[in-house]
């Protein structure tokens, strides 16, 4: 079967105006790479661009996203043609199961010339950059020329796939916590990319692993992936249960993912003097907290974490031996024209965890 011209996708054209479309199958060039997508995850991300009013303080798309745009950055897809070079470049052949790393370096920015790429300057995301990055809401994607791409086993189901993405992020931010054997970490915010921290966490040997979430749903989730305790934070005073179970000093390790504001103070409070704080979330306005807490009280390390830098290959290794486990977190698979039920039952998050789109 050949491919053909048009295909279905999903377009942003601004806040709550996502619309299914028949638009034109890429076409690709030399370096570059053709996929027909088997599937895509919603993100947390997808869906405060979504809802861009009630989470960004404006009825504005967030001002790094440029529309229209195919949205969409989790995914997988079987490569169907490539580009002059492109099978050398990345090891591919039609046929082949191939994911994209979020993020398609410029290649000429200060960043990318000293091998920092997930910070280029130009920083065209999946999803995110019209005509320089379409996302995989749809049957068909182009990965550029610039793009770094890898080769899926076959034997790793494409719905298990599409949480490649997620996982390289969720790694990315495990190893800028720096754990140390025997060390007590505190994960915050059990959604897919929490779920996803907490099991790589418990590969680095720590002595204690705590998730804290609001959802009862997926605080036994957390107990079921490896946590050793778990904490509903709206059940009374999570800092000083903590407190408590480490004489009073505090965790060594705190990761924030809930993109919620008040868990950086929370983590704040709950860390050790010299722990390390990482700030993995995207927040919808700016954070106010006690910087004295950060330096003059406790000298604190303090690091950010963005995206999946040299993550990839291990992510997919991972969820290949069961390191990672895949089938318990995607909890709902939806054709591609389900897509606003996908948004919304993401939006809810009390029954899901990872909500995948089958194009």
């Amino acid at each position: 079967m050949g491919i053909p011209k048009t295909m279905k996708a999903v377009v942003v054209h601004g806040v709550q105006d996502y619309r299914l479309e028949e638009v034109p199958v890429p076409e690709i060039g030399p370096g570059e790479v053709l996929i027909r997508v088997l599937a895509t995850g919603v993100c947390a991300s997808d869906v405060k661009t979504f809802h861009g009013y009630r989470v960004w303080g404006s009825e504005e798309i967030p001002p790094y996203i440029e529309v229209p745009v195919i949205p969409g950055h989790e995914f997988v897809g079987e490569v169907v043609a490539l580009g002059e070079g492109a099978a050398e470049k990345y090891g591919l052949a039609v046929g082949d199961m191939a994911v994209s790393e979020q993020i398609v370096p410029c290649w000429r920015c200060r960043f990318c010339k000293r091998g920092q790429y997930w910070m280029c300057q130009q920083h065209d995301i999946y999803g995110f950059k019209k005509d320089r990055a379409e996302g995989s809401w749809a049957e068909y994607m182009r990965f550029p020329a610039n793009a770094i791409n890898h080769k899926v086993p076959s034997d790793i189901p494409p719905e298990h796939a599409a949480l490649i993405e997620p996982l390289a992020c969720a790694i990315h931010a495990v190893e800028r916590g720096n754990i140390q054997l025997g060390d007590v970490v505190v994960i915050a915010g059990m959604g897919p990319i929490g779920l996803c921290m907490l099991q790589v966490a418990k590969q680095k040997g720590p002595g204690m692993l705590i998730a804290l979430d609001l959802k009862p749903k997926r605080l036994e989730l957390a107990k079921q992936l490896g946590a050793d305790l778990v904490i509903d934070v709206s059940q009374g005073d999570a800092v000083q249960r903590v407190l408590d179970l480490t004489d009073g000093y505090g965790c060594d390790v705190y990761i924030e993912a809930t993109g919620a504001g008040p868990a950086v103070g929370q983590g704040l409070q709950m860390l050790r003097r010299l722990g390390t704080f990482v700030e993995f979330s995207v927040h919808a306005g700016p954070v106010a907290v006690d910087w004295s807490i950060i330096g003059d009280v406790k000298e604190l390390n303090i690091h950010g974490a963005h995206l999946g830098p040299y993550c990839y290959p291990l992510a997919i290794e991972y969820l290949r031996n069961g390191v990672v486990d895949g089938a318990a977190l995607v909890t709902h698979k939806l054709p591609l024209e389900k897509f606003a039920e996908g948004l919304e039952i993401a939006h809810q998050g009390d029954e899901s965890v990872k909500v995948v789109l089958i194009p």
